[in-house]
């Protein structure tokens, strides 16, 4: 009597648990593809290549010249005196450090407005997720999953209202 009671107790908090489940609604969105493919990634992307386009033109003017540079000097080396010869060695170092700096700076100013965009994306991305989980009377969204079947997956919904 015992053993029926407990299986019957078993089976009912089984069918309950899965009844819970039934009316459980649940997305799943995938926040790499929304930085990869929505219109507002790749208008981030075109703006900040527009930002730094001038900068890295300016760079790379800077580093052909100072490759000329060292250039000339390797074939006038020989020729030239050990004062001038430390002299002209320790200039082009100071343009190369110089250089380097200027890299580091831009690489810096790049992927700080990088991540400014990205979050910038990212919280609108998340309010439009909350919007469609109040309409699509959502219990529960995640991110990402080793598996999403095509009827959990909201990312192309999020994707589409990012483009308007």
């Amino acid at each position: 009597m015992l053993k029926k009671l407990a299986l019957a107790s078993v089976l009912s908090l089984a069918m309950m648990a899965q009844s819970a489940l039934a009316d459980t609604k649940i997305g799943v969105v995938n926040p790499d593809r929304i930085l990869r493919e929505s219109a507002a990634a790749q208008s981030a992307q075109v703006k900040l290549e527009k930002e730094f386009a001038s900068r890295e033109k300016s760079l790379s003017v800077s580093a052909k010249a100072l490759k000329a540079d060292v250039e000339k000097y390797q074939k006038r080396a020989s020729k030239m005196s050990n004062t001038e010869r430390m002299a002209e060695e320790r200039k082009l170092a100071d343009r190369e450090r110089s250089l380097q700096r200027r890299e580091r700076e831009l690489r810096e100013d790049l992927n700080r407005r990088r991540n400014e965009e990205l979050q910038s994306i990212l919280m609108r991305s998340n309010e439009i997720i909350r919007d469609i989980a109040r309409k699509g009377k959502y219990d529960l969204i995640v991110q990402e999953a080793v598996y999403v079947g095509p009827n959990v997956d909201i990312t192309d919904q999020v994707i589409k209202a990012l483009g308007k």
